[in-house]
């Protein structure tokens, strides 16, 4: 499977430029490229509560309906994040777009402090196939917390997409994260961050990567935009459980509703705390 990850940085409270930005890309993406990640809410940048009504965007609008074309048009997926207006309600959104539309939409279930009181937590973690592969969403801080992986792995998922918009002096954190998640799964995990400043003299830590299934990195980008494709070698899958298999082995499994969906989603409902 070919992987196209986006690094950029973006524009709060901007989604004509954002989405032009990423459009720009998706039309530039190598040839035989399957999926194209961007980073965390890139299409609306980050909210705050008073922004959310006048600049949220719902999964059936023109920005995804836009992103939905430039798909069709060059034949891929792709990840990219925004905050979803839902009615009234209001989430930190990861949807993957297919030439068919939405084909899977993730709402962060960890949310980090600035976001508590914009918007609202997500209650289910969910995986869906594409192109042979069975791949499952996380956003950012989700990736600091096994549970939210594990629950993906459970689900079936052999590959990891993960929105990241992470800052200084956090990098490190997020590295050593996305490797841990990757290795105690035995999935690829992938990773594209934002990068360049944001509000309050913040700073993106960019450092966007792919981890194979044994933990190993095999990609890392540095602090400022840009893109690198690599393809995966799914048969590393099989490998790093030839020896021992996580799942198999383990003890403890994960709480909450599992639901099986006619078009190939699979979800896991978080039990209420």
């Amino acid at each position: 499977m070919k992987i196209d990850i986006v690094q950029l940085g973006g524009r709060d409270a901007d989604v004509d430029y954002n989405l032009q930005r990423a459009l720009r890309h998706v039309a530039a993406c190598a040839p035989g490229t399957d999926i194209v990640v961007f980073p965390e809410t890139h299409l609306t940048g980050f909210l705050d509560a008073a922004q959310c009504a006048a600049h949220a965007q719902p999964l059936d609008g023109p920005a995804l309906r836009a992103i939905t074309a430039a798909a069709r048009e060059r034949d891929v997926a792709v990840v990219i994040g925004l905050v979803e207006r839902d009615g009234g309600r209001f989430y930190n959104t990861t949807a993957l777009v297919t030439p068919d539309g939405v084909a899977l939409s993730y709402r962060k279930t960890h949310l980090w402090v600035a976001e508590r009181g914009a918007v609202l937590a997500g209650d289910r973690y969910a995986t869906v196939e594409w192109r042979g592969v069975r791949i499952g969403l996380l956003i950012c801080y989700d990736i600091e917390f096994p549970e939210g992986a594990r629950a993906l792995a459970e689900l079936g998922a052999q590959l990891l997409l993960v929105t990241n918009g992470n800052m200084e002096p956090y990098g490190a954190v997020h590295r050593t994260a996305i490797m841990a998640r990757a290795q105690e799964n035995q999935v690829f995990a992938v990773m594209a961050n934002r990068v360049g400043a944001g509000p309050d003299g913040m700073v993106f830590a960019g450092g966007s990567a792919a981890v194979d299934p044994f933990g190993r990195l095999l990609f890392e980008a540095g602090g400022g935009e840009c893109r690198h494709t690599l393809e995966l070698d799914l048969a590393q899958l099989a490998a790093a459980r030839a020896t021992y298999d996580y799942l198999v082995d383990r003890r403890l499994r994960t709480a909450g509703q599992r639901l099986e969906h006619r078009d190939g989603r699979r979800e896991l409902l978080i039990e209420p705390s």
